[in-house]
C-alpha cells in the first residue's frame, strides 16, 4: 500500500513539474513574441523588432451624444468599402467628434516624415504651416524632416505637444535616387528612433499642402491613399511596373487601386514592414540593373496588392492642384501644389 502511494505521489510531482515547465515556456514565449523578453524590457527590443501595440477596442466616452448613424442613408455617389471590407474614407462617412473622443484618451503619438531635398526645400514652410492648422490638431505630433539643406529649414511656431526634428541626408544628382532612398530612411527611422514612443506614422510629400482636416479618421493598421490621377480608370491603365523581371511587377488583370507614393501610413510596425520589404525588393532589383517604373511607388503598389491596406483614404487625402475638383470630392484635405518639375528636379 505504501509502495502504491509512493508511486502516486511520484506521478503527481512529475505532473506538477511538467506543468510548471510548460507554464514557464508559454509565459516566456508570450513576451518573446511581442519583443518583451527580459533583455528587451530593460534595453528595448532588438533593432529589427517593432513592439506590437494594436489597440482593438474603440471605447467612446460615456454619455457622448452625436447624430444617429443610419444604415439606409449616406453617400451613394462613391464606394465606401473595398472588396476585402476595408473602409474607404470620404467626407460625410465619419463623425470627427466621435472619432476624436475615442482616440484622445489613448494618448497616441503620430509621426510624419517629409523629404525636402534639393530645391524641394522651398515647399517645406507651406507644408509645415498648413499641417499646424489641419494635421491631427489637438494630438501629439512629431514631424521628421529629411533634407540636405538643414540651415534652410524654416522656423514654424508649433502648438504644445507638437515638434519637429531635422535629419541631414546627402543630396543627389538624380531625383529617382532621392525617391528610392525614402524607404531605406523610413525603415531606419522606425527601427532606431520611433519604436518605443510612436503609435502611428504617415509618410507625406513635401510639395503638398493641407486644406482641411486630416485626423483620426485616417488611422488604421496599414493605410493607403488612392491616387487622384487614376481613381476613375480601369486598372489596365494604371502605371504599375509591367516587366516581369522586376520585384514590383503587377500583371494584367491584377491590382486593386493605384496608390500614391506621396501619402501612406499606419501603425508603426506595419509601416516598418512595408518600408523594409520595399527597400529589400528595390535593392535586389538594383543589383540586377532594374529600376521600377515609378521607383518606391511601384514597389509600394506591389506590396499593397498582396498586403491589403486595412483602411483606404479617398483622393481627398492627396489631390492635385492643377486638376479641377470632381463632383464626388466634397472637400480637398491635402494636395500637391502646382510646380515646374524642370526647375526643381536635378535631372529630367
Amino acid at each position: 500500500m505504501q509502495l502504491i502511494n509512493s508511486k502516486v505521489m511520484t506521478v503527481i510531482l512529475l505532473s506538477l513539474l511538467l506543468l510548471g515547465v510548460l507554464y514557464c515556456y508559454l509565459y516566456q514565449s508570450r513576451f518573446v513574441s511581442f519583443g518583451l523578453n527580459d533583455a528587451s524590457r530593460e534595453n528595448g527590443p532588438p533593432a529589427d523588432v517593432i513592439p506590437v501595440s494594436y489597440e482593438l477596442h474603440l471605447v467612446a466616452p460615456d454619455h457622448l451624444q452625436y447624430k444617429q448613424p443610419s444604415l439606409t442613408q449616406g453617400r451613394t455617389d462613391v464606394v465606401t468599402v473595398t472588396p476585402w471590407l476595408a473602409p474607404i474614407v470620404w467626407e460625410g462617412c465619419f463623425n470627427p467628434v466621435l472619432l476624436d473622443s475615442i482616440y484622445k484618451p489613448k494618448n497616441i503619438t503620430v509621426a510624419a516624415t517629409v523629404f525636402a531635398v534639393g530645391k524641394y526645400i522651398m515647399f517645406l514652410k507651406d507644408f509645415l504651416e498648413t499641417a499646424e492648422k489641419h494635421f491631427f490638431v489637438g494630438f501629439k505630433v512629431h514631424i521628421y524632416v529629411f533634407t540636405d539643406r538643414p540651415t534652410e529649414v524654416p522656423q514654424v511656431k508649433m502648438a504644445a505637444g507638437r515638434q519637429m526634428t531635422v535629419h541631414s541626408v546627402p543630396s543627389s544628382n538624380r531625383w529617382q535616387e532621392i525617391s528610392a532612398r525614402r524607404m531605406e530612411l523610413i525603415q531606419m527611422l522606425t527601427e532606431d528612433l520611433l519604436r518605443n514612443h510612436t503609435d502611428y506614422i504617415f509618410c507625406l510629400d513635401v510639395d503638398s499642402r493641407f486644406h482641411g482636416r486630416w485626423g483620426t479618421e485616417s488611422l488604421g493598421a496599414l493605410v493607403a491613399v488612392v491616387h487622384p490621377g487614376y481613381y476613375r480608370d480601369d486598372r489596365s491603365r494604371f502605371p504599375y511596373e509591367r516587366r516581369t523581371v522586376s520585384r514590383a511587377y503587377v500583371g494584367p488583370g491584377e491590382g486593386d487601386f493605384y496608390y500614391c507614393g506621396g501619402a501612406f501610413g499606419g501603425l508603426l510596425q506595419e509601416v516598418h514592414l512595408l518600408a523594409k520589404t520595399c527597400r529589400s525588393n528595390f535593392e535586389a532589383d538594383a543589383r540586377e540593373g532594374i529600376e521600377a517604373a515609378w521607383q518606391e511607388e511601384s514597389h509600394l503598389n506591389r506590396y499593397m496588392w498582396i498586403n491589403k491596406p486595412s483602411k483606404v483614404l479617398s483622393p481627398e487625402y492627396l489631390w492635385q492642384d492643377f486638376k479641377p475638383r470632381n463632383g464626388e470630392l466634397h472637400i480637398i484635405r491635402f494636395s500637391g501644389v502646382v510646380k515646374n518639375y524642370a526647375a526643381i528636379r536635378p535631372n529630367p
